[in-house]
């Protein structure tokens, strides 16, 4: 069975990531890409000279509800500026297409569940899927973390560090959405929203965050609103531990490390920089012994989530790791950390209740 996809998007992570993930999946195959302009869509390069390009200048019979109506087009990747995602899901799971949407899920917990209410209401979910893209969660070297930690007993505790300095001219922020971004969080939602799906994975449903208390600052100009954030988080486990992102800081350090009974597991970078982000390692600590395992191949492990999505569609068993339901587990913990102390549960944002001053406790709620 091969799918046809189209692409939605034409930016650097589609021109790096998407476009290359599509084209080694030997499911997909891929049918065209839209872009806000043709100019941004020829962009991507020679390799999709025999594609059917689409865009808001394209002409008659070139625009995204053009490209949705083709029947030859089975499902897309939608890979568009945060605030315009949720428009752009909706129209296309309404045409019948299944959906492979990046990360964050929208640019608020009230949008991303109002969106996720809406496809449940208006969907027939059981023949139109509807998934989020979040590359961490097939990081070969997290999964392998995980494996570590499942071994090493019960949880005592864990650490995020991700701090780095995001400097003008930089591929990412020199993208005018991310420059001046019209959404919570700037860099911190954009790019520290890995982070907390990582440290989710590691921890296990077992471990699931229950309550955040939180600092945000902005240290440098160019990235507002916030570019720094310092939370301590607990456990439904009662295990806590620390999360740190920075993204304007002179600390240049990535670390997602958990304890347990039996020794302590920690991922970090393989030796290169937030920028070039390829690779990653693991160090098991355990009984006086240290063994560390590099994944110097793992890439961006987006080509892992396109080929799970595509064994996805061929199945209709959708991989766990990309129900909108977790990317809204990860957008919670991000966005109440930005903004006050407040409690998570382990359903929809509806459900959960703020925490007015740090200092309440659960048993206050």
């Amino acid at each position: 069975m091969v799918v046809g996809v189209a692409i939605i998007g034409s930016g650097i992570f589609v021109s790096k990531e998407h476009l290359p993930a599509v084209q080694v999946t030997s499911s997909l195959t891929l049918k065209a890409i839209y872009s806000r302009s043709l100019s941004s869509a020829r962009n991507l390069g020679s390799d999709i000279s025999s594609l059917d390009l689409y865009s808001n200048d394209a002409g008659a019979g070139r625009t995204y509800q053009d490209l949705l109506e083709r029947t030859d087009v089975e499902a897309v990747i939608i890979a568009l500026p945060i605030l315009m995602q949720p428009e752009f899901i909706k129209r296309a799971l309404e045409a019948g297409k299944h959906v492979l949407a990046e990360k964050p899920i929208a640019k608020d917990v009230a949008t991303a569940t109002e969106l996720l209410e809406w496809y449940e209401k208006n969907i027939n979910t059981s023949k139109v899927t509807f998934c989020v893209a979040e590359n961490y969660r097939f990081f070969d070297s997290v999964i392998f973390a995980r494996e570590q930690v499942e071994k090493l007993g019960r949880v005592l505790g864990f650490n995020v560090r991700l701090q780095n300095m995001v400097k003008l001219g930089g591929r990412y922020i020199e993208t005018e959405w991310r420059k001046k971004p019209e959404y919570q969080g700037g860099f911190v939602l954009d790019a520290g929203i890995h982070c907390i799906a990582g440290l989710r994975m590691l921890l296990g449903p077992e471990n699931a965050p229950v309550r955040v208390a939180a600092f945000s600052e902005q240290l440098q100009n160019h990235l507002p609103p916030v570019d720094t954030l310092n939370a301590t988080v607990k456990t439904k486990s009662g295990v806590t531990g620390s999360f740190a992102v920075s993204f304007g800081t002179t600390y240049d350090e990535y670390e997602l490390s958990v304890a347990c009974e039996k020794g302590a597991v920690y991922r970090d970078r393989a030796g290169t920089s937030f920028e070039v982000g390829i690779g990653g390692a693991v160090v098991v600590r355990s009984e006086g012994k240290q063994e560390r395992t590099e994944f110097m191949n793992e890439e961006f492990g987006v080509k892992q989530e396109v080929k799970a999505w595509a064994k996805a569609l061929e199945t209709g068993l959708q991989d766990p790791r990309q129900k909108p339901e977790e990317a809204l587990r990860d957008l919670e913990m991000v966005s109440w950390s930005i903004l006050f102390d407040f409690c998570l549960t382990n359903r929809y944002a509806s459900s959960l209740k703020p925490c007015c001053v740090v200092e309440s406790r659960m048993d206050s709620l």
